[in-house]
């Protein structure tokens, strides 16, 4: 059988991670802890020698500007794809997570009972986030049928793309953490998807903050 794997990355750290804050859609840049450790991620690609076929980002700045560590040390132009974004957390985005609980009581708690069809008043459920990833994903190794796929996008998203590999339920408890900047690799041998390795940061100089998809 002919086997495709997934590289993935999630984007180096903002402001808006540093303060616990619920991104979502909304296009907020790396602080310069974000791009070094872009930086340190994509030098440890090249030292590691990782021969890949294609690159993809979420369009998300956040997200461009971790692959543009990438561009900067492969012959590469990253191929942006909406479909790689974050969940869309409608009226909670923007929100801290101790602000959450005050401004929107009720939405926050149907937010941390993992309510799979909820939109969060704007927004994507559970269910249609997790079909777009899973719809992403299929779509990306049909077209790179045995290639190598360097993915750069979110921390829930890559979430949601663990669940889709190791078959976790959606409305399970997050089983892992996805820091900043670290390195995930998921494949899929032609009939089946298989979690190789997770949560790689030995390449960070310093310490990375997890996602907050809860």
């Amino acid at each position: 059988m002919t086997t495709t794997r997934f590289c993935l990355v999630r984007h180096g750290e903002t402001d808006w991670n540093v303060e616990r804050r619920l991104q979502g859609h909304t296009d907020i840049e790396l602080n310069a802890s974000g791009l070094e450790q872009a930086s340190q991620m994509a030098q440890a690609l090249k030292e590691m020698n990782l021969q890949f076929d294609v690159l993809y980002t979420s369009d998300l700045q956040r997200a461009r500007q971790t692959a543009k560590a990438i561009e900067n040390l492969y012959p590469v132009t990253a191929i942006t794809n909406s479909a790689l974004r974050e969940r869309h957390l409608g009226a909670l985005q923007g929100l801290s997570l101790n602000d959450a609980p005050l401004v929107e009581p009720e939405l926050w708690k149907i937010h941390l009972s993992r309510d799979l069809y909820h939109d969060m008043r704007g927004g994507e459920s559970i269910v249609q986030f997790a079909e777009r990833i899973r719809c992403a994903l299929e779509e990306l190794r049909q077209k790179h049928v045995g290639k190598t796929i360097l993915l750069v996008s979110h921390g829930g998203a890559l979430d949601m793309m663990y669940r889709v590999a190791s078959n976790q339920a959606l409305e399970a408890d997050k089983a892992v953490t996805v820091p900043n900047a670290s390195l995930n690799w998921i494949s899929h041998d032609g009939s089946s998807w298989k979690v190789e390795r997770w949560a790689d940061t030995s390449h960070l100089q310093k310490n990375a903050l997890d996602n907050l998809d809860l």
